[in-house]
């Protein structure tokens, strides 16, 4: 291929390729010039020019395929363009010789098509530069028009087109030839001719000038109006025409409205100024249509209100009333009774679409009214017909307000279901001899009527549906069915006209018992069978109807075949109905009523039931298919045998229509055994429906055709053995080797791709070859374009089954393809297109290969490729998306190959297609390519843009991309599309890209947002402005409502009018605002840093960062929130909420101690304000109260007055909450009130639960005297000593007595709800306020107990369990909170047993949901829960309770260690550690309450206590009755989570690397230094033996930690887990254990153990380089001075201390050293002489040693220096122990000491700093030192002159400089001061 890339071709290489390559050679050579020479150096072109026009024009008469002579055309009339003209009018003469050539054999027809091609190529480029020879030309086409065959009829009047578009007004003088020749072709045989005839008619009529206008919607506001009109119009002049035009006028009026209801509903709550416009009356209009004397205006007025309702749920409820109102008022009105009965049903059809609901009493009303309807249907019969028929419409529309409503009417309709059917088989006989034809007919309407509502119920309340309601439902439907027998005896007596209502009764049964298990009534499966069979056999029924299934059953990719792929068009409606065998626009809402309140299919605008003959079949079949599986084998025969007789004795139409019938009702068997997993049969039950199936292959129907190769399939799959599809195969492959016939080799080759289909390419494997032969060359079968397509359609089918079995067949078949994608005439689309999908499932075959480089593959994928580029060029919109859907799967498998430069402006053009298919296949390619190079995608997107503005051609493509690029288009597109998957396409193509782009072009995508959002629509002042000119008179405002249809189409005819974009699109924005603020933060912290933003955009212009746009969100989220859409004021207080979350901590620099977003509190506030307005639905308000929340906990207002305006929306809430009333209790159903109640507590919670926050920090903090202004708490400082952190708390201070009561009450409820069902018996007989949606009730609990809890658990604190405030909540007031009445019980109880129900309330709640929280539940609730926990047993009361009850205690531990294993984070983690540590506090305070009960009872004995604790005598621990055990088991998961190398089996595993210690990270490491100190605790909750039982373990991981976390840090910090550590050690060996008698002897071996383990673990080893010494030797030390009576003597322990000791002062770091000098010293003071003094005699000398050592090495550094002042300190305090006769000895050692650490007077000038320090040191520790020892320091100095001479020059030099007199007086209090060095915690 890379050789035909070249200006002239390359003959050479042409020459040697074989015959079949040459024409692909030649089409890429085409395509490469058609590149090059537009970009060439005109003098190289002109230098080449003759031998390529000789090329060129030599390849006129090579008989050029299709695809190439559009290319070849194209080059030439280029070439000649941009070179010289010299030679055009030859070549142009040459064309015409081949015109008029007489030769017609279809070997030359090629030559001369691309002669005509070349023709009018010419003209179109050079127009008028050809002027003089036009008229011959004409002529000569003209000529050849009349003897043309069908191709090249089409491509001279293509020709024609393009001479005429290229001369403009020049050709005037040939358009009356032209057009004489052309209109007879308009009824051509050919569709191609056609289509190009009338392609000429429009050309000509631009040639001639002539202006369209087109009509343009001017916004939904104008045809809104017009509608309104219509509706209007035809009541008013209805009245004036009487009843003979109603029919006339029924048509434009049920038009009118539907149209009216989905505008409505699109424009969803933006409609709702219209809706309440006084002078449009609206719904007084289309209400007034209820008693329209036609049934069809009725239920379009209906269905108009539904969509009223669905759009504006605020109307729903009025709605119901004012029907139901009317209803009960007009009885007497038969128009009424229907037409209001319809509207109830539609609303309460509608309410599932509204989240909000209604009250729970409107389902008691429409039972009352149905009730009563049927009741005194049977008094009157001019009204029996309408009140039986309304009374069951009305409650089958109440079953579709599901389970919890209807639940409480059951027993009701059960009652009802019963009474309408006779109750036996007698009364069924009596009931036939009575009655005459009118009373027959309103009991079989009321029967289908029960049926229907019985259906309505299995549907809609699946929950429902009991063994013993199915069988209590089994009476009447089984005494339908045997009615259904005696039906056509009646029809017979009492006249035909019974027949629809006979057939409404068999509809209504069949759709039941389709919805019920099929076990339920097989007893009567052979009634039924024989039922069904006769309805879509045509028995009994002389019309020739066919059902309407017969396309949904067949599989979807076999449309090509049927024709139906144009129901994927934007004018679906329309093309559906020009399909044969298609039901499509019969539908209507008066051929069942029923659907008025049924959903509408996914899709659909409203819906459309077929006519009732149709119904009945399609009903019959669908339940044919259900029963097939079930019955025996023997019937299955029996069946399958009739149908073969049923077909053959039907002739002609009625022959087609039952076998359509037959075949689809096989079909959906086929199915449901597919479905059900069973077999077909035995042989002769598969011999019957073969035969069947192989007749209808063969069939001149191309429906029925397909329907038999679906059935083969299907029959392969559920028979499933080897020999029989090998069998069918055979037949196949034997019919397609002899027939010549269209049809059966289309229908066989069909069977082959189905049988394929249904077993897979495993199954079929062994037929690959033979099948892929067949088709392959069915395939070139030119003569037959449908074999063509049947056959390609089929390799398709193979290919996608066989999957890799397939690729040793890719090459030919590809080149297949190729071969007539360049041969086959475009004009035989359906060809085309299944060459699409047949490349298509090649290159998914080849797959990933396609990235490869070898021969074979590129030459595949440049195959490929030149497939996509001829499928690209080609004139159907079908046939240029396959190529695009090939394009997209080649680049998901070879990305570096598919040319983005070129297919994304292809893409970008086809987004204006006006085919929907396209526009999807573009799109879905778009969010393909975004998912990988969005950048690159938006960048060739504006380059084609740029291109476009830049082009002077005139003619470019009119694209409408704009500076806001691609990104900009796709929203525009969002506001037209209605196609669901378009639209959820372009919805994840703007999130791919916003994901990738948004953070860096951050400006550009919030412009894009902000310009959605801004665009307000503010319709009512539309509305407004048309009404003022309604006064106008009539003839008047009809010229004007032209004009305002066309407001806004501007100067620029070619503009539309701009619609400001819908709701939908402007929720989406809103949504990509939120996603830009999250992705800015996952990017970047700069994002929400203002003083570092600014900086950064000081220094680089194009740093974009979020914090500078925060006017901007503000702005953006205001806009939405404060919008007339529901749905998009959500959206908005989300983003707010989003905003204020993240922006409230961010700084102002410019005013230290404020934040950024206090200037916008009045932004916020106006935002909120609108959302507690009583007309705001209840999700909004309980969204706002969330948004309250935030902004008053984030501690952005510090003023009480500002703050007040938020926090007074929230008590005007409060108020509602406690009136009882919610702002919608009228309107929605209970559990939107409940929503909007609990939103009010959980808010209130939450802010409480901050302000009770800072009220803590503000306590724990020491008033400072000046603040710093990093706290954003504190903003202000007050000056005063008034803690303004407890301002929050003031505010909430007043509500708290009625709040503390709510939320009781509401924990209480949630309580409830939480139970299992088999408790419902408890719960409290006047139950919830809500009772009736307790499943939705319990959704909306469930996302707002948790602040709650933690809130009541503060109160609870704080008021020591509300002692003294918790009385008014028993009286049952009226102020009543959404809960419980106190069981009605007036007793007062006592305070104790208040806290006792409190704590069991707040414990249940906690642990019911710590047990097993849902993994959707946010983890905020898990710390909500876990902080109430800790702050409830922060409380005396809560500890007494939870310390009684040991078992509640335990489970409490269990629970959390569960929860510890499914939940991670370590925040959780931290909580838990802090709720145990309060559970074991609280066990502790209890034991030592009954130590000393204990102890008062029997004073003085010693042990007596022995026995308290866990474990007692024994020491035994019981799992699951021990609290201890449970701590345990907590505790060690936690430390072997955080350090897995405690567990002893880790290190014995084969695999274990042993870890090197390693610092934790600052959460773990907090973990385990709590989890070390509860530890710790646990032996004091032990009896002696029982903490005998656990202390190994204990200490075991305490000294197991410490080895692991002793690890040293940079600035010499203790590490939290070893002071944990070192604390515990503490703690445990100084407990009263140790002093006890009774377990002396364990202990002892205990304490001595462990201290080995300590010396063990701290012995230097190189696997350990960095542990941290200093640690070690403290947790020697405390064993030392904590236990020393167990260790004194034990040589081998003492050896080990001592030699860690020694290695410290040997270290060769001073802080070692320091830490060493003050640990010894704490022993060598130890109280016990018998353990200090071996360590003296032992480690002094060293010490003396070496400070005498630092004569001659002086400190260098402060540390340094600091070991040397610790040792001395040593020294000094060894002086002071001494006795008094050992003084001077001692005193010798230290003063020589400190006299060599002075400086004579000459050096100290010149010392060091360090230097100096140590001589002022020494100077007055001796000067100290003389005055305390005086006789024996005279000795010492005495004894040494030299020492005397040296401290006395030091002495005079210090006196002599009056600067080091000062320096003196302010070192001297740091002498005595503390050691400076100490540890956060002081262990000794």
């Amino acid at each position: 291929m890379e050789l035909a890339h070249s200006l002239l071709l390359n003959e050479d290489a042409l020459a040697q390729i074989t015959e079949a390559k040459r024409p692909v050679f030649i089409f890429e050579w085409l395509r490469f010039l058609d590149k090059v020479l537009v970009a060439a150096n005109k003098v190289d072109v002109k230098e080449k020019q003759k031998k390529l026009v000789e090329q060129l024009t030599g390849l006129i008469s090579s008989a050029p395929g299709p695809p190439t002579r559009k290319l070849l055309a194209k080059n030439l009339a280029t070439l000649y363009s941009i070179g010289d003209t010299f030679t055009v009018f030859q070549t142009l003469d040459k064309c015409n010789d081949i015109i008029k050539s007489k030769d017609d054999t279809p070997a030359y027809l090629p030559t001369k098509l691309a002669a005509v091609a070349c023709v009018g190529a010419f003209y179109e480029k050079m127009g008028r530069m050809l002027g003089s020879s036009f008229p011959d030309t004409i002529n000569n086409l003209l000529k050849a028009l009349k003897s043309a065959e069908s191709q090249g009829r089409g491509e001279i009047l293509l020709s024609l087109q393009k001479v005429l578009s290229g001369l403009g007004g020049a050709a005037a003088s040939c358009h009356r030839d032209i057009y004489k020749n052309a209109r007879s072709l308009l009824t051509d045989r050919s569709m191609a001719v056609r289509c190009a005839v009338a392609g000429k008619e429009i050309c000509q009529a631009i040639s001639k000038q002539m202006r369209a206008v087109g009509k343009e919607d001017g916004g939904e506001i104008s045809r809104f109006r017009a509608l309104q009109k219509a509706v209007v119009n035809d009541i008013s002049g209805e009245n004036k025409a009487g009843a003979g035009d109603v029919s006339a006028s029924q048509h434009v009026m049920v038009c009118a409205l539907k149209e009216l209801g989905s505008l409505v509903q699109s424009l969803s709550a933006t409609a709702s100024p219209l809706i309440q416009e006084p002078s449009v009356g609206l719904l007084e209009t289309v209400t007034s249509v209820l008693l329209h004397p036609s049934m069809a205006a009725r239920l379009a007025a209906a269905w108009c209100l539904r969509c009223v309702a669905v759009a504006l749920p605020y109307q729903l409820t009025p709605l119901l009333d004012r029907c139901a109102e009317r209803i009960n008022n007009l009885k007497s009105s038969p128009e009424a009774v229907s037409g209001y009965s319809f509207a109830m049903a539609a609303l309460l059809g509608g309410v599932h679409q509204c989240p909000l609901g209604i009250p729970h009493t409107k389902g008691k009303l429409v039972v009352s009214i149905a009730e009563d309807l049927l009741r005194t249907a049977a008094q009157n019969s001019r009204l029996s017909l309408q009140r039986t028929q309304a009374g069951w419409l009305l409650l089958g529309a109440l079953m579709t307000l599901g389970p919890s409503l209807v639940r409480y009417h059951l027993p009701k309709m059960l009652l009802l279901w019963r009474n309408v059917f006779p109750r036996s088989q007698k009364e069924l006989e009596a009931e036939k001899a009575r009655g005459d034809s009118f009373t027959w007919q309103v009991t079989l309407e009321g029967r289908a009527g029960a049926l229907c509502a019985m259906r309505s119920f299995v549907a809609h309340c699946p929950e429902l549906l009991t063994e013993d309601v199915i069988r209590r439902l089994m009476t009447p439907i089984e005494c339908a069915m045997t009615m259904m027998s005696h039906v056509p005896a009646i029809i017979k007596v009492h006249g035909a006209h019974l027949k629809a209502s006979a057939a409404m009764v068999r509809l209504r049964l069949y759709d039941i018992l389709a919805l019920l298990p099929p076990k339920t009534y097989e007893g009567s499966f052979n009634a039924l069978l024989r039922e069904l069979v006769a309805e879509f056999t045509l028995t009994d029924n002389s019309a020739n109807t066919t059902t309407s299934l017969l396309r949904s059953l067949c599989h979807y990719d076999d449309s090509v075949l049927m024709g139906s792929w144009l129901q994927e068009t934007d004018h679906k409606s329309i093309e559906d109905q020009l399909q044969p065998n298609s039901a499509s626009g019969s539908g209507a809402l008066e051929h069942d009523p029923s659907s008025i309140y049924l959903r509408v299919p996914v899709g659909e605008a409203i819906p459309g039931p077929l006519p009732l003959g149709v119904s009945v079949i399609d009903a019959s079949v669908a339940l044919f298919g259900v029963v097939f599986p079930h019955v025996s084998f023997k019937h299955r025969l029996q069946m399958l045998d009739h149908f073969a007789e049923c077909i053959k004795q039907a002739k002609g139409v009625r022959q087609q229509a039952v076998q359509l019938n037959i075949f689809t009702a096989v079909l959906s068997a086929l199915k449901g055994l597919a479905e059900n997993k069973s077999t077909l049969g035995p042989e002769e039950v598969r011999k019957s429906a073969l035969a069947l199936v192989m007749g209808a292959l063969d069939n001149p129907n191309p429906i029925l055709r397909c329907a038999a190769g679906e059935a083969l399939g299907r029959m392969a799959q559920v028979v499933g053995e080897a020999t029989f599809i090998a069998r069918m195969a055979q037949t196949s492959f034997d019919k397609l080797k002899s027939a010549r016939d269209v049809v059966s080799r289309t229908g066989h080759s069909l069977a082959l791709g189905c049988l394929h289909r249904y077993v897979g390419g495993i199954g079929s494997g062994q037929h690959l070859k033979t099948s892929v032969s067949i088709l392959l060359a069915l395939a070139q079968d030119g003569s037959s374009h449908e074999v063509q397509t049947w056959a390609l359609h089929s390799l398709a089918l193979i290919v996608d089954s066989s999957g890799p079995m397939y690729r040793g067949y890719v090459e030919p078949t590809l080149s297949l393809v190729l071969t007539l994608l360049l041969t086959v005439p475009p004009s035989h689309t359906e060809v085309h297109q299944c060459l699409g999908r047949c490349l298509g499932a090649l290159i998914t075959t080849v797959g990933p290969e396609l990235q490869g480089n070898g021969a074979t593959i590129s030459t595949i994928r440049s195959s490929c490729l030149v497939g996509c580029a001829i499928m690209q060029d080609h004139s159907d919109s079908l046939v240029q998306a396959a190529a695009i859907s090939c394009l997209q799967q080649l680049h998901m498998f070879a990305p570096r190959h598919v040319n983005l430069s070129s297919l994304v402006p292809c893409l970008c053009v086809h987004l204006c297609s006006s085919h929907l298919l396209l526009r999807r296949a573009a799109v879905a390619c778009l969010r393909q390519l975004a998912q990988r190079e969005a950048a690159e995608v938006c960048e060739y997107a504006m380059s084609l843009a740029k291109r476009a503005g830049d082009s002077k051609d005139s003619t470019a493509i009119n694209l409408n991309i704009t500076e806001t690029g691609l990104e900009g288009v796709l929203f525009g597109m969002l506001d037209r599309e209605t196609d669901r998957k378009l639209c959820s396409d372009i919805h994840d193509t703007l999130g791919h890209m916003l994901s990738s782009l948004a953070v860096e072009k951050l400006s550009h995508w919030l412009k894009l947002c902000k310009d959605v959002l801004a665009a307000t629509t503010d319709v009512g002042g539309a509305v407004v402005f048309e009404v003022q000119k309604d006064e106008e008179d009539s003839e008047k405002k009809d010229e004007m409502d032209d004009d305002t249809m066309f407001t806004g189409l501007g100067e620029d005819d070619k503009s539309k009018p701009s619609v400001a974009p819908r709701w939908v699109t402007r929720v989406f924005a809103a949504d990509c605002l939120c996603r830009i603020i999250l992705l800015c933060e996952n990017a970047d912290k700069t994002h929400f840093d203002l003083a570092a933003a600014r900086s950064a955009q000081a220094k680089n212009v194009k740093g974009d960062l979020l914090v500078l746009h925060l006017s901007d969100l503000i702005r953006m989220a205001f806009m939405a929130a404060t919008d007339h859409s529901n749905q998009l004021r959500m959206a908005g207080l989300q983003a707010l909420e989003d905003i204020i979350k993240k922006f409230a901590s961010v700084p102002e620099p410019e005013f230290p101690g404020h934040v950024i977003l206090e200037q916008y509190q009045a932004n916020v506030g106006a935002a909120l304000r609108p959302a507690f307005s009583p007309d705001t639905p209840s999700d909004i308000t309980a969204k706002a109260c969330q948004v309250c929340s935030t902004w008053i906990g984030s501690g952005v207002v510090s003023d009480l007055n500002d703050l007040r305006r938020v926090h007074n929306l929230l008590v005007s809430s409060l108020d509602k909450v406690q009136a009882g009333k919610g702002s919608s209790s009228q309107l929605y159903s209970e559990s939107a009130t409940t929503m909007e109640k609990l939103a009010v507590l959980k808010a209130w919670a939450e802010v409480y639960v901050v302000a009770m926050k800072i009220k803590k920090e503000a306590e724990s903090k020491p008033a400072k005297p000046v603040r710093s202004g990093d706290d954003d708490e504190d903003e202000e400082d007050l000056g005063t000593d008034v803690l303004p952190p407890d301002s929050l708390i003031t505010l909430v201070q007043p509500e708290l007595p009625s709040l503390s009561r709510l939320w009781l009450a509401m924990l209480r409820d949630y309580a409830l709800l939480t139970l299992p069902a088999e408790f419902s018996s408890q719960l409290p007989p006047d139950g919830m306020r809500f009772f009736p949606t307790i499943d939705t009730a319990r959704l909306h609990y469930r996302s707002s107990w948790a602040p709650v809890l933690h809130a009541v658990a503060l109160w609870l604190n704080s008021t020591g369990f509300g002692a003294g405030v918790g009385q008014e909540e028993v009286s049952s007031a009226p102020s009543k909170p959404p809960g419980l009445p106190q069981g009605g019980s007036s007793t007062i109880k006592t305070f104790e047993e208040s806290v006792k129900d409190r704590m069991h309330l707040m414990l249940g709640v906690s642990i019911e949901f710590l047990c097993f929280p849902r993994p959707e539940e946010p983890i905020e609730h898990v710390m909500s829960c876990l902080r109430a926990l800790c702050t409830l047993l922060e409380t005396p009361c809560a500890k007494t309770h939870i310390a009684d009850d040991q078992l509640l205690a335990v489970e409490l531990l269990n629970v959390l260690h569960r929860l510890l294993l499914t939940r991670d984070p370590p925040a959780v983690q931290l909580q838990v550690t802090a709720v145990v540590q309060e559970t074991i506090r609280a066990a502790h305070d209890h034991l030592q309450r009954q130590k000393t009960a204990k102890g008062k009872e029997e004073d003085g004995e010693k042990d007596s206590q022995a026995s308290l604790g866990e474990g007692g005598d024994t020491g035994e621990l019981v799992p699951g009755k021990s609290l201890v055990f449970a701590a345990m088991e907590l505790l060690v998961f936690i430390l072997v989570r955080h350090l897995p190398q405690l567990n002893t089996r880790v290190k014995e595993s084969p695999s274990h690397v042993p870890l090197r210690p390693q610092r934790l990270p600052e959460e773990s490491a907090r973990l385990v230094a709590n989890a070390v100190s509860i530890l710790a605790e646990l032996p004091s909750l032990c009896s002696p033996a029982g903490s005998m039982t656990i202390l190994p373990t204990v200490l075991f991981l305490i000294t197991g930690v410490l080895k692991e976390t002793a690890v040293k840090t940079p600035d010499n910090s203790v590490p939290v887990p070893v002071a944990a550590a070192l604390q515990s050690i503490k703690t445990i060996f100084t407990s009263p254990i140790a002093r006890l008698e009774s377990v002396q002897t364990q202990w002892t071996s205990l304490v001595r153990s462990s201290l080995a383990s300590v010396l063990e673990y701290s012995q230097p080893d190189e696997s350990r380089p960095d542990m941290d010494e200093v640690s070690m030797l403290t947790a020697i030390t405390l064993f030392l001075l904590s236990a020393s009576s167990e260790l004194v003597g034990v040589t081998v322990l003492q050896k080990g201390c001592m030699d860690h000791f020694r290695n410290a002062l040997n270290s060769s770091d001073p802080w070692v050293q320091a830490r060493c000098y003050q640990l010894l010293l704490s022993v060598f003071q130890h109280s016990s002489r018998a353990l200090s003094t071996p360590y003296i005699h032992a480690l002094a000398p060293l010490m003396v040693e070496k400070l005498k050592a630092v004569e001659r090495s002086r400190p260098g550094t402060a540390a340094e220096l600091q070991a040397v002042q610790e040792g001395i300190r040593v020294l000094e305090n060894l002086v002071g122990m001494g006795e008094e006769q050992n003084r001077v000895q001692l005193l010798a050692l230290l003063v020589p000491t400190l006299v060599s650490y002075l400086l004579d007077e000459n050096s100290i000038s010149s010392a060091p700093q360090v230097s100096k320090g140590l001589h002022e040191f020494a100077l007055q520790n001796l000067m100290r030192i003389g005055p305390l020892y005086p006789a024996a320091f005279k000795i010492v100095i005495g004894a040494a002159p030299e020492l005397k001479t040296r401290l006395e020059s030091a002495i005079r030099a210090n006196q002599a400089s009056s600067k080091a007199k000062a320096a003196a007086r302010q070192a001297q209090p740091a002498v005595q001061a503390a050691p400076t060095i100490k540890l956060k915690t002081s262990f000794f």
